[in-house]
């Protein structure tokens, strides 16, 4: 019962800042935040929008299979961050986007733009379902299920809940209710670290120490270029996932676009791309303090890495106070990904596809519909119930992202015309050319593409879109569009 007291109190705040913040809210409002966002609020927002429930959980657990090593991403993160804040900010801003695909309208032609835009609503909406479906798996398990609460009625009461309070202010809301979930997810993250070094008899200095010369405190691969965990694929593709997952989503750049201005932006991009290295240290230092628990106390480690930290603290294990933790921190995570996947997809729909960015009324019902399809997806993902079904989301999520890469690169760095109605041939061809190499390769030479697969992807569909596009001043380029 103190579990959800404490929900219930948390989602209450939720509806104090979104009543606060919706107030003569209009379309611009939800679209755009009146462009009147303190950069600071966003870039501390962003760091729990970024987090996602699945990362809460997931990333302790990496350390069971390799280690730190995933801290060579985080790493490649903050060029990427910098590669968003300098070279795509500037354009967002200059061209005054709502979404970020209408550059792709202007740049390329109209099917380019409904083109990336479709590949948005697909990813997103799988990603964002799949991700929310895990989290709420997690909760439904550990906290509600004990009071016979079906799992149907666990998916439709949150994402009800989102929707009430992200219908009327949209991205203005969610960027003050992401600083309120940051500030919950990250207090819950290091009290849980406090309690378990506590159960270790360590001082947090002594925890440090031991994590740096445990086995799976090991961060750097420069020995294995055939590892997935090799540190110069691992550092590239962090490079080129937050130029595609954030530059180049809607989601994670409509809440950037609130700022006052490209120089706050800039300013809140930066810093939250620095916070990112601290911020997952911390995951993944949680991961190992937990193993070295599990050992002393013989514990055997779960089947998977993704129910070491649950398997801890959501049992009692660590005492009721955490249980309660786990629940706020795993709660406001999963919710500050959520709800501005539903914005970002109803902004999209709106102003992408629909092209009625004026519409009140139509913009309201478009909400209502990306949360039903949204309940949806996640309740088929339970009536499959296979982890391998997720997996392949996961993937199919990565293939997605690929063609938006070269769309936007070719945009960027060349002044040829395309021919925009074979475009969407060439954002469907490369993915599946991607898988058939993949395939291949695996089969073959017993190597399996990891992250890099995105960045094959995007070039790919650079090359396709080149083969296909003429001169700027060719007289058949403006015929074609």
């Amino acid at each position: 019962m103190t579990i959800l007291l404490t929900v219930i109190a948390y989602f209450g705040v939720l509806m104090l800042l979104s009543r606060f913040t919706s107030r003569k809210a209009d379309n611009d409002t939800f679209f755009r935040g009146n462009r009147r966002s303190p950069w600071y609020l966003v870039a501390f927002g962003m760091i729990g929008a970024s987090i996602s429930g699945v990362t809460f959980v997931s990333v302790p657990g990496m350390v069971t299979l390799t280690g730190m090593t995933y801290m060579q991403t985080c790493i490649g993160f903050i060029l990427g961050y910098m590669a968003v804040a300098f070279v795509l900010l500037p354009v967002y801003y200059r061209f005054r986007l709502t979404t970020i695909y209408s550059y792709l309208h202007q740049r390329l032609g109209t099917r380019s733009y409904t083109t990336g835009a479709a590949f948005f609503v697909l990813s997103k909406m799988t990603g964002a379902a799949a991700r929310f479906y895990v989290v709420c798996i997690i909760l439904h398990r550990f906290v509600l299920e004990p009071y016979g609460v079906p799992f149907v009625a666990t998916v439709v009461v949150m994402v009800v809940l989102i929707w009430l309070y992200t219908r009327r202010g949209g991205i203005k809301t969610i960027v003050w209710t992401d600083s309120f979930q940051t500030l919950c997810m990250f207090s819950a993250l290091i009290l849980i670290i406090f309690q378990v070094t506590a159960q270790l008899g360590m001082s947090p200095r002594e925890a440090l120490q031991a994590v740096m010369a445990d086995e799976k405190g090991r961060m750097f691969v420069f020995d294995d270029w055939v590892s997935k965990q090799y540190f110069w694929k691992q550092f590239l593709s962090g490079i080129f996932i937050v130029v595609v997952m954030t530059g180049l989503d809607q989601d994670m750049m409509q809440k950037n676009l609130t700022c006052k201005t490209l120089r706050d932006a800039q300013k809140d991009m930066c810093s939250y791309g620095f916070a990112f290295v601290p911020a997952n240290f911390l995951f993944l230092a949680l991961g190992v303090l937990l193993t070295m628990l599990a050992a002393r106390q013989g514990i055997p480690m779960p089947a998977t890495g993704d129910e070491l930290l649950p398997m801890f603290a959501a049992t009692g294990r660590l005492g009721q106070g955490v249980v309660v933790l786990f629940s706020v921190g795993i709660v406001a995570a999963s919710f500050s990904s959520a709800d501005s996947a539903l914005t970002a997809l109803t902004t999209s729909c709106c102003v992408d596809l629909l092209r009625r960015p004026d519409d009140v009324r139509l913009r309201h019902r478009v909400h209502v519909v990306v949360a039903a399809v949204f309940v949806a997806f996640v309740l088929f993902f339970r009536l499959v119930n296979s982890s391998s079904v997720i997996d392949a989301i996961y993937v199919m999520c990565g293939y997605t992202y690929g063609p938006l890469l070269g769309l936007f690169a070719f945009g960027l760095v060349t002044k040829r015309a395309v021919r925009d109605r074979y475009v969407p041939f060439v954002a469907v061809a490369s993915p599946l050319i991607c898988f058939a190499v993949d395939t291949v390769s695996s089969h073959f030479f017993h190597y399996r593409f990891g992250y890099e697969m995105l960045m094959l992807n995007g070039l790919l569909t650079f090359a396709g879109l080149w083969l296909l596009s003429v001169s700027p001043r060719s007289p058949q380029s403006h015929p074609q569009r």
